[in-house]
């Protein structure tokens, strides 16, 4: 199968456009996403409108609580909107919509009615925009149930798991972690769906375990190197899907190193580690060597000031300090 080098919001970009040529019923809307104001924010829509017409890609109004509620309502009349929120700290503005509407139709209805909604929105620190721009808050969705979270951190992943979102009957939150966009890698021309739930072991160990998902593998990988010269043989798990997550990976894995550090860029207090954390704690209590540790930013807004943004992301240099000390 040939392929072609492509960051991860080309691979976005490729994915949209293959979603929609073979179903009639993906529809696109968002603010600013048609080519004429140039394809969206990041530019992941570019060439829909002028491929697709602009039936199908619809630039809306800068409403949150407008484009969530135009895409529950296409997605109750049968059709596979893909809504665009900017960015993530937005959704707060339509939460209603998400939560109490997209969420739960499937259940208030018995299972005759489900809400096919894929939302994409844009996050992350790292780049100076500050505690109204870039939270990781995929917490607040992993809570509710009937809301699958999808957070990819390379190209061939943000393609596939987008395309299985698509698909899913159930709304989904895409979340496109900045750190994570512009990485490039090989992309096979005709997208293979990746399954929701589905953790990629990044690479195999023996002796710890890091679990982590979104622009925070990337880091963890930085990590691996200066581990391994320490003589520390890390096995590194890519959640993929923070909900639902693929417990029975993270906990085979565990089960063979005995120890775990879960990291990730969501701030630390009662974020989706604690979780994952309890779990391998319940189920595999007697055979760890060391406490599960978590990783994960301070309780705080992300910082504007350069200075403690750095601190306040989660750095290769304190994974490797963590599972030194976990190893010790």
């Amino acid at each position: 199968m040939s392929a072609k080098k492509m960051n991860s919001l080309q691979a976005v970009n490729a994915a949209l456009h293959q979603a929609m040529a073979e179903d009639d019923k993906v529809i696109v809307l968002g603010e600013d996403i048609a080519d004429r104001e140039g394809g969206g924010v990041t530019g992941a829509t570019a060439g829909l409108s002028t491929k697709f017409g602009d039936d199908r890609v619809k630039s809306t109004p800068i409403s949150e609580q407008a484009i969530i509620g135009a895409a529950i309502g296409a997605a109750l009349a049968g059709y596979k909107p893909v809504a665009e929120i900017m960015l993530m700290n937005f959704t707060a503005v339509a939460m209603d919509m998400i939560f109490n509407h997209a969420a739960k139709l499937r259940f208030m209805s018995g299972g005759q009615s489900t809400v096919p909604i894929t939302i994409r929105t844009l996050t992350g620190a790292g780049w100076q925009t500050a505690g109204q721009h870039a939270d990781h808050l995929e917490g607040w969705f992993a809570h509710t149930a009937g809301i699958k979270v999808v957070a990819p951190s390379n190209p061939v992943d943000y393609a596939g798991l987008l395309l299985s979102c698509i698909q899913d009957p159930d709304p989904c939150i895409f979340i496109e972690s900045a750190g994570s966009l512009f990485i490039p890698a090989e992309v096979p021309d005709v997208i293979v769906p990746v399954p929701l739930g589905k953790a990629r072991i990044v690479q195999e160990g023996t002796d710890v375990t890091i679990v982590s998902w979104s622009s925070q593998v990337i880091r963890c990988q930085q990590a691996l190197a200066p581990l391994a010269e320490a003589g520390i043989s890390v096995e590194l798990i890519d959640l993929r899907t923070v909900s639902p997550w693929d417990k029975e990976a993270v906990l085979a894995s565990v089960a063979k190193t005995g120890r775990a550090v879960i990291a990730h860029e969501a701030v630390r207090h009662f974020g989706p580690g604690g979780e994952i954390a309890s779990t391998i704690a319940e189920e595999l209590f007697g055979q760890l060597k060391a406490p599960v540790r978590r990783l994960g930013a301070p309780y705080s807004p992300v910082p504007f000031a350069k200075v403690l943004e750095d601190v306040y992301i989660v750095s290769p240099d304190r994974v490797v300090e963590t599972v030194k000390a976990l190893m010790a």
